[in-house]
């Protein structure tokens, strides 16, 4: 048997063990991503489609004046808090708004968005829900205050595209159905798919190498370094596809509780830095404004996080 054959038989075989590995936990892991996101997505459906979300966002209406922002920013905060970028995008394009206005709540969005779902992930992995909560909803309201004060004015304004119309209850739930019937397969796909990239990674040696460049920053972000593969997969798929790794690292105990919990207060309020910030960018928002004022802010958050845990140590030691 040539040298290429039995590479390419060693190959198949490692795959196979990997597959059968990966796919097991892949679907228990995506059963239970939808066994919260779909109900979450349909109490959404049912609170828009009843204007209960209008009703909030217009007695929310002058907390967002404070921020530099009109009533009907808060329209867009509160979908973003129960559902994703993309229905973010799809009402944001409903409504003319200021260019300056468009990057400060594009800003909020990318920190706070799908909370109830990317919280009860990151529980699962190490981290209180309600702490996760109020670390993006106060990463959110910070980040807008301080743009407020520091961002130059941008000329233009995002011009609306066709407004949302009400057909009536069975064909929007017809169209919800879906929307959410394609975000539960890419939900099984995708988390599949990175499991077994994950393993497979691990199982040829790859992942170390693949991570020690980030080393140095990984130091700089106050981040443990067996953090950078998951630190990687938060950036480059969010939270909800790259949660699937994070609880696998964590259930084979590859992760301390409090490794996990520095990683969840960073991927908090800085995550899906490629594929998010590129969907507001193609609106026409500058791309630096998208992703620096998420990064430091998550420096901070973690090094407050080191902060208070080093102070607890010492208070107990005392």
């Amino acid at each position: 048997m040539s040298q290429n054959n039995l590479f390419f038989d060693k190959a198949a075989l490692v795959l196979k063990k990997v597959i059968r590995s990966a796919i097991p936990q892949g679907m228990k892991t995506a059963v239970w991503l939808l066994k919260l996101t779909v109900p979450v997505a349909f109490g959404v459906f049912l609170l828009d489609y009843f204007g209960v979300l209008e009703w909030i966002a217009r007695h929310t209406g002058p907390l967002f004046a404070l921020l530099g922002l009109s009533g009907k920013a808060s329209i867009i905060l509160i979908t973003s808090i129960f559902t994703n970028i993309y229905s973010v995008i799809a009402v944001m394009a409903t409504l003319d708004m200021p260019v300056r206005e468009g990057l400060i709540l594009a800003n909020m969005c990318l920190i706070a968005h799908a909370l109830i779902v990317e919280s009860g992930i990151q529980r699962k992995t190490g981290s209180s829900a309600w702490r996760m909560v109020v670390v993006r909803i106060s990463a959110s309201f910070l980040a807008a205050w301080i743009l407020n004060i520091i961002m130059p004015q941008f000329e233009g304004t995002i011009r609306a595209g066709a407004a949302i119309s009400r057909e009536g209850f069975i064909p929007d739930f017809l169209i919800w159905l879906k929307s959410i019937s394609i975000t539960s397969v890419k939900i099984v796909i995708l988390v599949n798919l990175l499991l077994i990239l994950q393993k497979l990674l691990q199982e040829l040696g790859i992942l170390e190498w693949l991570v020690k460049p980030f080393h140095p920053l990984l130091w700089l972000m106050g981040l443990p370094r067996n953090t950078g593969f998951l630190w990687i997969v938060a950036y480059t798929l969010g939270l909800s596809y790259g949660g699937a790794v994070m609880i696998s690292q964590s259930s084979e105990g590859k992760l301390t509780r409090r490794e996990a919990d520095l990683l969840n207060h960073h991927i908090a309020v800085s995550h899906s830095q490629f594929e998010d910030t590129l969907l507001f960018a193609a609106m026409g928002f500058s791309i630096p404004w998208l992703m620096l004022p998420r990064f430091m802010l998550a420096i901070v958050y973690v090094w407050v996080r080191r902060l208070e845990i080093a102070l607890r140590m010492k208070y107990i030691r005392a």
